[in-house]
């Protein structure tokens, strides 16, 4: 027999974050990490997200993928709230040395210094990076 959680349901919840650092195409870390946090989502875990160093470019607004012939998958983010995966952070620094702003992305997130990432991401269960 299975203990209930507060929710009422069998099971536990655990705190997922998922770092993400290497830039969107020329390697599968992006797509396939972006699988794995709808899928941990989709079983109610609770999920968060980090785009740091290269990783700000998955949520980089118009992207053309025709030179790298594949599939631009950065909309696909856009589903993270249908998941109810709200805690989205970017890196201030990794925004910055590129250049970019928060205005500059696909979806809404919070930018976060590196060093309140730091508590952000000892407060998790599990944190996997790619």
């Amino acid at each position: 027999m299975h203990e209930e959680d507060e929710f009422g349901e069998s099971g536990v919840v655990k705190r997922f974050m998922y770092v993400n650092r290497k830039a969107p195409y020329g390697t599968i870390y992006a797509l396939e990490c972006l699988e794995m946090i709808l899928i941990a989502a989709a079983f109610d875990q609770d999920v968060s997200v980090v785009f740091a160093d290269d990783g700000v470019y998955q949520l980089k607004k118009g992207q053309d993928t025709k030179a790298v012939n594949m599939k631009n998958f950065s909309p696909t983010y856009r589903a993270l709230d249908d998941y109810d995966v709200e805690k989205i952070y970017v890196e201030k620094e990794s925004l910055e040395a590129r250049g970019l702003s928060a205005d500059d992305l696909v979806i809404p997130v919070e930018v976060v210094a590196a060093a309140d990432l730091v508590e952000i991401m000892a407060a998790q269960d599990v944190v996997l990076s790619s």
